[in-house]
């Protein structure tokens, strides 16, 4: 199997996909309007995730017929991109969306460790895709931010492999090609259907390094610890209010930080602070988990005590959308 043939393809695919979603959604009036529940101020068609997932569930197809893990990991992908495509034309109760990403944590896991894996890597499968399905549909808030940092997390997996990981590769590709349609002016949205899936692509990835080197599997939650960080105090904020969590809002700090400096400003800075993240995660040693675990506990105290402070800063102006071309 030749790598770059397929890399392009994957690219082509998504991009084309994406186009194709924007007309269908448009056709169908697929359209997140504005309101106080959202970021957005203009009337914006959604369910353009489904370009970049089509190229990735594709690219694993044609991987599995020199790995087959990664048809049941393919599948994993389908099932929770089809829950969200429904939830995009109809909106269905939490619980069961909630099902359906349990199963596929289930599916992924079974592709990936079979029935003799341990009690550790099905476990950490299973949670990974019900946190990360979560995460990366909870920060799917403002244009470029989710495909962005999924491409961004991809592309470190992808370094951290050796040789680079062509799943994380064609991840990154797929996302890169859905962002000029989403950033910095969002022609389209990703959707149910593109941010779950994203969420079961990057678990996917997780278990993947976990097979190969789970002594040092932690170094990937450094890419990851700016959403799991703002989705996670910001979910926890809300549970301690006693609000429904699973409601839309726009509580979180990505979310404050754009209607005081755009969104292009945030998902960069966003960006900045992942690519930061990666370049840490590559300069580690090989070999040494327990340092590796140090650095990632210290990493994540600094990236809450951020949060804690630019949720402390004065917020006037932040109610009111602020008003540019990016939005």
């Amino acid at each position: 199997m030749s790598e770059l043939p397929l890399l392009i393809a994957v690219a082509c695919v998504s991009a084309v996909g994406t186009w194709l979603a924007r007309a269908y959604a448009l056709r169908r009036r697929l359209v997140d309007e504005p309101g106080e529940r959202r970021s957005h101020t203009v009337a914006t068609p959604r369910g353009g995730g489904a370009g970049p997932v089509v190229a990735i569930v594709g690219a694993l197809l044609v991987m599995s017929a020199h790995r087959t893990a990664y048809a049941g990991a393919a599948l994993a992908i389908a099932a929770v991109a089809a829950i969200g495509s429904w939830d995009d034309h109809r909106p269905l109760p939490a619980r069961w969306r909630l099902l359906v990403h349990v199963a596929a944590g289930l599916m992924l896991a079974a592709a990936m460790f079979g029935p003799s894996g341990n009690a550790v890597a099905i476990v950490g499968t299973v949670a990974a895709v019900a946190v990360l399905v979560n995460v990366w549909n909870f920060m799917d808030g403002i244009n470029g931010i989710a495909a962005s940092q999924a491409a961004l997390v991809a592309a470190t997996a992808a370094c951290l492999s050796a040789p680079p990981s062509v799943a994380a590769l064609a991840v990154a590709v797929a996302c890169l090609a859905f962002l000029p349609f989403n950033f910095p002016k969002a022609r389209i949205f990703l959707g149910d259907v593109g941010s779950g899936a994203l969420g079961v692509a990057l678990a996917l990835l997780w278990s993947d390094f976990y097979r190969t080197a789970s002594w040092n599997a932690a170094v990937l939650l450094l890419p990851l610890s700016a959403f799991l960080v703002d989705a996670g105090l910001t979910l926890s904020r809300r549970v301690l209010r006693r609000e429904k969590w699973w409601e839309p809002h726009t509580q979180h700090l990505y979310q404050a930080l754009a209607r005081r400096h755009g969104h292009t400003r945030v998902t960069l800075g966003y960006l900045i602070w992942t690519g930061a993240a990666g370049l840490l995660s590559l300069g580690l040693p090989i070999g040494r988990p327990l340092f590796t675990a140090g650095v990632v506990a210290a990493w994540y105290t600094t990236a809450t005590l951020m949060w804690l402070r630019l949720r402390r800063r004065p917020a006037e102006g932040c109610d009111r959308p602020r008003r540019e071309k990016d939005l």
